[in-house]
């Protein structure tokens, strides 16, 4: 793959992975969670003129 492609896919998703733990961080302060609660998460990816649907899911635990 040619260096463009791999420049903007690392910039993607680096910006996936840095607003969504922005996100879920936020959403764990507002929730009130605490240590030791478990919230599943997903994350679903779609890419206009690909066929692609990407999806991953996980758990996340409440923090301190």
């Amino acid at each position: 793959m040619s260096d463009d492609f791999n420049m903007s896919m690392r910039k993607f998703l680096k910006q996936v992975g840095v607003t969504s733990q922005q996100a879920i961080e936020d959403g764990l302060r507002k929730k009130g969670a605490t240590a030791g609660q478990e919230f599943t998460a997903k994350m679903v990816l779609t890419v206009d003129g690909l066929d692609i649907e990407h999806t991953v899911t996980g758990k996340i635990k409440g923090q301190d």
